[in-house]
């Protein structure tokens, strides 16, 4: 019988049961998929805490990879046997499982280059990082970028994506091993947060300018020193808050930093149009398959092991990207 992470009410990790289920036939637009790989994202902890308000109970994690088991009807873009990854949101909800029931829409083939275990750890923070870097801003050669959580799954591919366009890069870490993992992935310089005032330290780094662009994953505890860390006409990135909600504030405070452009933009939109998710994928695991992006899969854990990993998760005791191996 397949097994399968659930929770019937919103809290801790410890709110995390690992269950048997069962899985039926595919209904039409669907496919029944065998995972080989699942991952680990910090979104995952949204839905758990009810940042993510969903029905109860629920599935847990919302990306993994495998092999297609079973079609239903009309379902025209995989096949059975086809080699698939996946991620989304509310539509691929109940990744954390052996096997499942999924839309067949959200379902991507891999090409042969790429494993499923690296498929798994890159999927979603593949796709962001290639949104990121390819819709958000038009970037030039030379422009400066503030990364926060520069050692995280997101953190390093943007940061080797960057490079190759040819960016400065300054990264943002809690610890000297999370600096010499970011510096050795595309950083150019590194702030320690811990004990360096990041504003400070990035007006310091670009002679007094800021930067074009800060990505900012961690919300309300670095805000206001992102906003500080712009220069005129800069524009901020909301992708997480891994600390908490950003609190209100009036935007006249964005005129008055330096006329700043804000935006909050979610996986979801930049991947709804087919043709725009193909192309995205398309480069994503062109850079990856070629070795020009390596993904650095840090943590491997048992599907049965989802509170640890999700305390680990918070904790901010992992690098890179962390998975479960079915």
């Amino acid at each position: 019988m397949a097994k399968a992470v659930r929770f019937y009410e919103t809290g801790g990790p410890e709110v995390l049961r690992y269950e048997e289920v069962e899985v039926g036939d595919p209904g039409p637009g669907q496919v029944r998929l065998r995972h080989v790989a699942v991952g680990l994202n910090y979104a995952d902890t949204y839905f758990r805490n009810g940042t993510y308000p969903i029905p109860m109970p629920n599935g847990m994690g919302v990306e993994a990879s495998g092999v297609v088991q079973a079609i239903g009807e009309g379902v025209t873009n995989v096949r059975v046997g086809d080699r698939v990854t996946y991620t989304g949101f509310l539509n691929t909800l109940g990744a954390y499982s052996t096997e499942r029931l999924i839309p067949a829409a959200p379902l991507i083939k891999l090409p042969e280059t790429i494993s499923f275990e690296t498929a798994a750890a890159m999927t979603m923070r593949g796709l962001t990082s290639s949104y990121l870097m390819r819709r958000i801003y038009d970037f030039k050669a030379g422009d400066s970028i503030l990364l926060h959580a520069a050692a995280g799954g997101v953190g390093l591919i943007v940061s080797q994506w960057a490079k190759l366009l040819g960016l400065n890069v300054i990264g943002t870490v809690s610890t000297e091993a999370k600096g010499e993992i970011a510096l050795a992935h595309g950083c150019e310089h590194v702030i320690n947060y811990s004990h360096e005032d990041v504003a400070q330290r990035v007006r310091e780094l670009t002679d007094g300018v800021g930067v074009n662009v800060v990505f900012d994953s961690v919300g309300k505890n670095t805000f206001m020193g992102s906003l500080d860390s712009l220069k005129r006409r800069g524009l901020m990135v909301c992708v997480g808050t891994a600390s908490g909600p950003i609190p209100a504030f009036d935007p006249v405070m964005l005129a008055m930093k330096g006329s700043l452009f804000l935006t909050r933009p979610a996986l979801a939109d930049y991947i709804a149009d087919p043709a725009e998710k193909a192309a995205l994928a398309g480069e994503l695991f062109d850079h990856v398959g070629s070795g020009r992006i390596k993904i650095e899969i840090n943590q491997h854990y048992a599907l049965q092991d989802a509170v640890q990993a999700h305390r680990d998760l918070e904790s901010r005791k992992t690098t890179g990207s962390s998975i479960f191996v079915i």
